[in-house]
């Protein structure tokens, strides 16, 4: 479960941004987080889906001055899901199964919004 990722050259990955409601605690976030990953996991994983790994995170607070060219220096408190599939095609066939729906419907109902988007891997590397 906490354990480092390895991702395959030419997987896709989708970016998931869901922003929290102000009056929602981290704690139900982080439960039905909880219950939609382990859902994508188990039932999607590898041959049964072509789910190859995901990352959860939560917005720091930390907005960086050397990497924004943006004015703006605010973000509402939100998450990113981070995932990486084997095909686009199979994320959605996913997504579109009624046990994925219900999980993702449970965090839904915590957010004011959720965006996701699809990324086509250009170049990946590590330190040498």
């Amino acid at each position: 479960m906490f354990s480092p990722v390895s991702i395959p050259f030419g997987a896709k990955m989708l970016f998931n941004t869901a922003t929290i409601r102000p009056d929602v605690d981290f704690e139900d976030v982080e439960l039905a987080l909880g219950e939609m990953c382990n859902v994508v996991k188990d039932t999607y994983g590898g041959e049964k889906g072509g789910f190859i790994a995901g990352q959860v995170f939560r917005f720091s607070g930390f907005v960086s001055d050397e990497g924004s060219l943006s004015a703006s220096r605010t973000a509402e408190k939100h998450i990113a899901i981070v995932t990486y599939w084997a095909s686009f095609e199979q994320h959605e066939k996913s997504h579109a199964d009624t046990v994925f729906r219900e999980k993702f419907a449970a965090l839904g109902k915590l957010c004011l919004e959720t965006r996701e988007l699809g990324y086509d891997m250009l170049w990946q590397g590590v330190p040498e």
